[in-house]
Parts: structure tokens; sequence; C-alpha cells
């Protein structure tokens, strides 16, 4: 399947030969070929072992060796990266909260790490250098960020942290419970509905830089409370979209350091998550 996030679609887990298959039974074998549907399989058809290494019984045809699962992705793995990828966003906006980073510094750090995160997403393999050096200057700019808005709403950090886990977890739930079903359906509506979110938040940013104000008004007020329920929403969804593809990535046992992408693409859901709900919370306390 191919997820709504950049870094997972560019790498083609999938239970399905083609674009987007987001059906969980496995397809039939292609052609008498059952590694012809995964992408990472070693292929034994490729190349014709040596006669002595065939062997068959009477009326049954020649089965080639299952593949290895050496170097293959595993949950455990995707855990760890996660944890390491995340501990050093934690450990970098602590760093800025305790020493009263700049918010010019850390809008800085916010654009170094945006940079980080493209060239990432269009590298055909993981660099954990990269990957950690996003977190490091995303946990400059969250640190930061969150130390302003707090000052201004007391707790509105804790209460943003707390919102993402609790929606991380009841996706997670929701997701191995099977209430939540990525099917292609479900991708499709994510998808546009990310890109209509976008699009709008855009012209609302336009608006804003050259009328001043606040463009549109879909980052206060009502609009604000309506569109950033949106955001989270959306980013729950895309949450359950990442589970599925780590889901189908260790079923057809991507690489080792597909792992990275993993944990590199659920921290940008998760840095999505709580930057909405710190916003959220900012709006809701703040006309109080």
């Amino acid at each position: 399947m191919r997820s709504s996030n950049p870094v997972f679609s560019r790498r083609g887990f999938s239970r399905t030969s083609g674009y987007a298959g987001f059906n969980a039974q496995q397809q039939p074998p292609q052609a008498g070929n059952p590694y012809a549907t995964n992408p990472y399989a070693a292929n034994p058809y490729a190349q014709q072992p040596d006669a002595a290494q065939q062997t068959q019984t009477a009326g049954q045809p020649y089965a080639p060796p299952a593949a290895p699962s050496a170097g293959r992705m595993t949950m455990d793995d995707v855990v760890a990266r996660t944890g390491m990828t995340l501990g050093l966003v934690v450990v970098t906006a602590a760093v800025a909260w305790f020493t009263g980073l700049s918010l010019g510094l850390a809008v800085g750090a916010g654009l170094v790490a945006m940079v980080l995160g493209f060239v990432q997403t269009f590298k055909r393999k993981a660099s954990p250098a990269l990957i950690l050096a996003y977190a490091a200057f995303e946990g400059l700019f969250l640190g930061a960020l969150s130390n302003y808005v707090n000052q201004w709403v007391n707790g509105a950090a804790m209460q943003a942290v707390l919102g993402t886990m609790a929606v991380f977890t009841a996706v997670l739930v929701l997701y191995k419970t099977r209430v939540i079903r990525v099917t292609q359906r479900f991708y499709r509506f994510v998808m546009a509905a990310a890109i209509g979110f976008v699009l709008l938040m855009a012209v609302n940013l336009l608006f804003a830089a050259f009328g001043g104000g606040d463009g549109l008004g879909f980052r206060s007020g009502g609009l604000g409370i309506l569109f950033g329920v949106i955001g989270v929403v959306l980013g729950a969804l895309f949450l359950a979209l990442d589970f599925k593809q780590v889901e189908d990535g260790i079923a057809y046992g991507a690489p080792k350091e597909e792992a990275w992408l993993s944990a590199f693409g659920l921290t940008l859901t998760l840095v999505w998550i709580y930057l909405e709900f710190l916003r959220l919370i900012a709006i809701l306390q703040g006309d109080n």
C-alpha cells in the first residue's frame, strides 16, 4: 500500500502489486511465482538451482526454500528507531525550553528541520544521520514554540503532549482491533482531505502575509477551532495509514534499514498532531 506520508509512499511497501494496494488479503501468485507480489522477497526463480539441489517427490514440483529472515525489518526495529527519533526530539525540545531559546532561532531551526525532512523524503535510502539531525532541529523548534505558548497559556504544552499520546493510543487500539480498516477508499479520502486542508492553510498564510492580520481567520476564533479539530483528525487518519504501512513492510520482509523510514514517518505525523493540539489549546484557553 501507499501511505499519505510521503516518506512511506516512495518505498513501495505493498501487499499487492501495482499502485496503492490496500487489501489485507494476499494476492495469488503470478504465473507460478509466489514471490512476484512481494517487492522485498529474494526471487529464487531468477536463477535455476543445480540438479543436486532439486529435491522432488513423485508428482510434486520443486519447492524453493523460504526467503531468509535475517536483515529484515521487525516490529522491535521500528519501535527502537522510533524511540530514538522521538527521544531526540524530546531531549532537544527540553534544551530549548530550559535555555529559553528565542523564537527567531527556533524558526531558523524549524526551517532547517523542514529542509532536512524534504531531503530525506526524496532520498531512495534511509539516512540515520539525516533523520536524527531532523529530529534534533525539530525538537529545538518545538521546545521554543511550546515554551512561548506555555507562557501565554499555562499548561498548554503538557495538554498537547497528553492529547497527542491519547490520539496515538486510540488509533493504535482501533487499528489493531480492525475498527479502522485501511482501504483504497480510506486512502483516497484522507489524501483528498489533506490536500484541501493544506491548500486552505497556504491561502490563509498568503492573505496574512500580504493583507495583515489573521488572513482568512483559519487560525483563530471559531474557524481556528474548527480547523484545529480537523487537523487533529487528519493526523489520526495519517497514523492509521502509517500503521498499515509498517504492518505491510514487516509482513513482506522489508530491509532492516526501512525501520528508520518508519520512525521518520511516524515522527512527522506525531509532530503534526502535537502542533495542531498546541494551537487548538491556545485558541480555546486564550479566549477564556
